[in-house]
């Protein structure tokens, strides 16, 4: 069945200098598999692409899975910026193996990882960084490059079933 999550995250940003600061078009999102028949397996996901990567397991190794990234905006207001996304996926009911526990539309313990772009007005140079659901909170990002203040992150990423 399709199933589909909003996962939205908000950001502190400083208003000066200026870093340009983006979303990189990927994000990593745990989901139960059903095509390995593993629970909790990290799945890479670039926007544009009509299918994710899933992890898989040690035995099977990485292997395409039936998931995408529907949707993506970034808005910002003032000193804060909101990355939403809506990824769809097909899922399954299935039993793990391997940790004896059946699957769940969105994984027991969901995590998201969002990949963030800026560029450094000072150098003239382009960084990245991610921001995660399991980062301890509160977490700050500077610049590489000039070590300017880049984003602060208050609370984690909202993860929301739609479908």
């Amino acid at each position: 069945m399709l199933r589909s999550v909003e996962i939205t995250t908000v950001l502190a940003v400083p208003g000066s200098p200026f870093h340009n600061l983006h979303w990189s078009s990927r994000l990593a999102l745990s989901l139960d598999c059903f095509v390995c028949e593993r629970t909790g397996r990290t799945t890479l996901f670039e926007l544009g692409a009509e299918r994710a990567v899933c992890s898989g397991s040690r035995e099977t190794g990485e292997h395409y899975t039936a998931a995408r990234i529907a949707t993506f905006d970034h808005t910002r207001e003032r000193d804060r910026t909101t990355l939403r996304a809506v990824v769809d996926y097909w899922w399954a009911p299935f039993h793990d193996a391997k940790r004896d526990q059946p699957a769940h539309a969105l994984s027991h313990h969901p995590w998201v990882r969002h990949h963030l772009g800026y560029h450094c007005p000072e150098h003239d140079q382009a960084g990245e960084f991610t921001t995660q659901t399991n980062l301890a909170r509160p977490h700050a990002e500077a610049c590489r490059h000039c070590a300017a203040p880049l984003a602060h992150s208050y609370e984690s990423p909202q993860l929301r079933i739609l479908t």
